[in-house]
């Protein structure tokens, strides 16, 4: 029921195309105003176009949910007839399961990842990574019909600001009678605001539920589709006590060969092995018969070589000991003169102490010696007068 929803759009859009030319004046012949005709007529022409798209998409994604439905059905009335046994043997082969082209190739790929993973191994894939939610939307062109209602609710609003904007734009006067007059275009904008506003919501509303229902539908068809294939066609992978001799085989092939390649390394080695210890043999006796007396020219050679390392190492100890002594007496130097640079430290300090001292000193006497040379002059003048 829900999958024919749409049906109802072509009702209500009959239904306002046929209110809007009524309103203005078509069946009549009263035509108030071709301005609104016209925006009216090119806005239900757009929403239109819109719903014939739409309807396209719906048609497919119901044509694909009449299927998974039928394909259900059937598998459930074979796996009755077949006495609960599994029916994948009947389908693996089968190039033409579906009729609609979308789900058979998905089918088909879904047949060729079985056949790679079930080749001695225990793990198969599921349909639903091929029939899916996503295979759905693609049908239904979700991409698109999404944005239909948000579409709709924005020509609504597009025809209302056009139709306010016509209305005061042949709006004029400056006195009641001039306005007045205008008075019937701002109505007309007005009407063209209304009426599209009207439709645009309306059409939105609907299209949503029945978008919304459509997809609903299609989805729990799918669910119950994937839950019966699973039930009764679903590829199984071995059993438990399949795989454990299986892979038991397979370690007692796999100990066999490397017990043999240990064997063979293992007589590879010890050949090798008699083989190196003659020829360093051989190779020892020849060069100890023809460089006996080299080699102990050598030998004297080395000995000597050892005494000379035994004196150098005894310089080099001497050596060492003296550059120690020598780091000893240039630390002590060191901190002899730090002491001496903290005593100049402190006298520069003393130093410039006393200079302050000498120069307050100083200035106390000038003050003083002029104090007593004004005092003497004064004296001097009083004694004068």
């Amino acid at each position: 029921m829900k999958s024919k929803l749409y049906y109802v759009l072509y009702f209500l859009y009959a239904i306002v195309v046929a209110f809007v030319l009524y309103l203005n004046g078509v069946f009549t012949g009263e035509w108030s105003s071709l301005t609104n005709l016209v925006i009216n007529v090119v806005f239900l022409v757009i929403i239109g176009i819109i719903f014939i798209i739409s309807s396209v998409s719906f048609g497919r994604l119901n044509r694909i949910t009449y299927e998974l439905e039928d394909v259900a059905i059937r598998l459930q009335k074979e796996y009755k007839e077949a006495g609960g046994k599994n029916l994948w043997a009947n389908y693996k082969d089968n190039g033409k399961a579906f009729e609609e082209k979308e789900l058979q190739d998905a089918f088909n790929r879904y047949r060729l990842r079985v056949k790679k993973t079930r080749r001695g191994a225990d793990a198969s894939c599921d349909l639903g990574e091929y029939i899916n939610e996503d295979l759905l939307d693609r049908a239904g062109m979700n991409f698109f019909n999404s944005g239909v209602s948000g579409t709709l609710t924005g020509l609504g609003i597009l025809g209302t600001f056009l139709g306010l904007s016509m209305g005061l734009g042949a709006f004029s006067g400056d006195d009641i009678f001039t306005i007045s007059d205008n008075v019937g275009s701002l109505l007309s904008g007005m009407k063209v605001a209304f009426h599209t506003s009207v439709y645009g919501i309306l059409f939105s509303l609907v299209f949503n539920v029945a978008y919304r229902g459509i997809m609903a539908d299609a989805y729990e068809t799918l669910n119950e589709f994937l839950t019966v294939f699973r039930q009764t066609a679903q590829p199984v992978g071995l059993k438990d006590d399949e795989n454990a001799a299986t892979m038991l085989v397979y370690q007692a092939g796999m100990a066999n060969s490397l017990k043999q390649m240990l064997e063979l390394l293992k007589g590879n080695a010890m050949e090798q092995t008699a083989g190196v210890e003659r020829i360093v043999n051989q190779f020892t006796t020849q060069m100890q018969s023809a460089l006996d007396t080299d080699f102990k020219k050598l030998g004297s050679a080395l000995k000597n070589a050892g005494e000379s390392q035994t004196a150098n190492a005894v310089n080099a100890a001497e050596m060492v000991e003296a550059v120690t002594a020598l780091v000893e007496v240039n630390r002590n130097v060191q901190e002899a003169l730090v002491r001496v640079m903290e005593r100049q430290e402190a006298f520069a300090g003393q130093l410039e102490e006393q200079k302050k001292m000498l120069a307050d000193t100083c200035s106390d006497m000038s003050d003083e010696i002029s104090s007593q040379i004004y005092t003497f002059e004064q004296m001097r003048n009083l004694y004068e007068k």
